[in-house]
């Protein structure tokens, strides 16, 4: 698909194409729509970001817990969405130990208790120890600085899947 075709698509095909990019919030791409024309992917990932931030705080909430855990529960009944799954399994996290599998779960655990939302991390080019010391680290953070980390990944992560479904030269 090229950026010209995106542009010219009506607000269904738009939002068909683009409504998975934020997980589970088609509503995302439905007010990112009125942007168009976009002039570069940076523009449509901006327009997409700007309409996350510019959401209420109980859509963002909802928008954060739409993410799936971490080598989580989804994952294991192999529930996730087919972008989750695929970025889970490139950072390695389909083939844990089961003491990383148990200390990852530990974490969500404790993450989701303290925080009341899953941990979001956009783990392309990341592996599981590196999940798991980032998963560490940020468990030691307040809330709203927790908050507005995974909205920033959130982000990174519809960037991601920006480009695979753009060439940025488009």
């Amino acid at each position: 698909m090229t950026l010209a075709e995106l542009n010219a698509m009506d607000r269904a095909a738009f939002v068909a194409t683009l409504g998975g990019v934020f997980e589970h919030s088609r509503w995302v791409a439905e007010r990112a729509f009125a942007a168009r024309p976009f002039a570069s992917v940076e523009a449509l990932h901006r327009a997409m970001a700007g309409a996350m931030h510019a959401a209420s705080a109980g859509e963002k909430l909802a928008l954060i817990r739409g993410h799936p855990e971490l080598a989580g529960r989804a994952m294991v009944r192999d529930a996730l969405t087919a972008d989750s799954s695929a970025e889970q399994s490139g950072a390695g996290l389909t083939q844990c130990s089961p003491a990383e599998f148990a200390r990852l779960t530990d974490l969500n655990a404790r993450y989701n208790a303290k925080f009341g939302f899953p941990f979001i991390l956009a783990v392309k080019g990341c592996d599981r120890a590196g999940v798991i010391a980032e998963f560490a680290r940020r468990l030691e953070r307040d809330a709203d600085a927790e908050f507005a980390e995974a909205l920033a990944q959130i982000a990174r992560i519809a960037r991601f899947r920006l480009a695979e479904k753009l060439p940025d030269d488009a």
